[in-house]
């Protein structure tokens, strides 16, 4: 059996390569620990939309949708390309998702 390995990245880091496949790389800036929350948050609203369409309830969808959005942008896979941010700018990018997405946990 192999061991994992991290994904394939593009020479400037802004990348990743699944399957032959680009996908914006998570930004590097944003401490592990906060950064594994946040993937956290994105598994379970990956779920949360699965569960909704199963159920065929378009507005828990719609809900869900907007919650691995958040979690996306929160951790720089979507939105502004990290890259350009300065650094408070992406500090509070994270830093305001992850407030929003304990929220929506907690409610």
């Amino acid at each position: 059996m192999e061991a994992h390995r991290p994904p394939e990245k593009t020479p400037d880091g802004h990348f990743v390569v699944i399957k032959g496949r680009k996908w914006r790389a998570t930004d590097p800036f944003i401490p592990e620990e906060i950064a594994a929350r946040l993937r956290q948050h994105l598994m379970s609203a990956r779920r949360a939309v699965r569960s909704a369409t199963t159920a065929g309830d378009p507005e828990a969808e719609r809900a869900a949708r907007a919650r691995v959005n958040r979690a996306k942008v929160a951790l720089g896979e979507r939105g502004a390309p990290w890259w350009d941010q300065p650094e408070d700018e992406r500090r509070r990018r994270w830093e305001q998702g992850l407030a929003h997405l304990d929220a929506d946990a907690r409610n």
